[in-house]
């Protein structure tokens, strides 16, 4: 891709398959966001900190826009598409653009057991968090994604899910933190109802 994905620089890592509800009230963001809808196009959401911006990132698509304010700020409602390496960041406008390439998997499939490992966990973290688990789809090649896009977890570990290329690694990584966290929920859930 050679055209300038015009980057959104946020405290929080977004994941592919994963929704964002995002509040846009500065005057260059609303400008790129009225950019990306007039022209259906994608914006790249990169997390950032106090060491600068995350090198790869996750496209988001705007899939509506849930309220627009009179003083033209707006809510919308995006999703996580693609990863992305930032290549070059590029500042001739209000807003970041960068130059990108596409950031693929390596070819390989989690093992099933691994699969169901990973739902049963995220399943009880759910349900110990008091949220109904919607179940997602075990089949789909985002499904590390999906399980840990759903709970609030560690924003450098979503980072490191970000650039891992192997839905294998990642879901063994995700299986690894919710056992890790578990013990402390199931404490803290069993001291809340004695």
């Amino acid at each position: 891709m050679s055209s300038l994905l015009p980057i959104f620089p946020l405290e929080l890592v977004l994941l592919p398959g994963v929704p964002l509800p995002l509040h846009i009230f500065e005057p260059r963001y609303k400008e790129m966001i009225a950019e990306c809808l007039e022209q259906k196009k994608p914006f790249g959401v990169v997390r950032a900190s106090s060491d600068g911006v995350a090198d790869i990132g996750c496209t988001a698509e705007i899939m509506s826009v849930t309220k627009k304010y009179d003083d033209g700020r707006m809510d919308i409602l995006t999703r996580g598409v693609e990863r992305f390496e930032v290549i070059q960041v590029n500042e001739d406008r209000s807003f970041l653009q960068a130059e990108i390439s596409v950031v693929e998997d390596e070819p390989g499939r989690p093992a099933t057991e691994m699969v169901t490992q990973a739902v049963r966990l995220h399943a009880e973290i759910a349900k110990l968090a008091g949220t109904e688990p919607s179940g997602p789809d075990e089949h789909g090649g985002n499904l590390s994604f999906l399980l840990a896009g759903s709970l609030p977890l560690d924003l450098d570990f979503k980072q490191s899910l970000l650039s891992t290329l192997s839905e294998a690694k990642r879901l063994e990584a995700v299986v690894g933190y919710l056992e890790a966290v578990l013990p402390g929920l199931r404490r803290a859930s069993k001291a809340r109802w004695n």
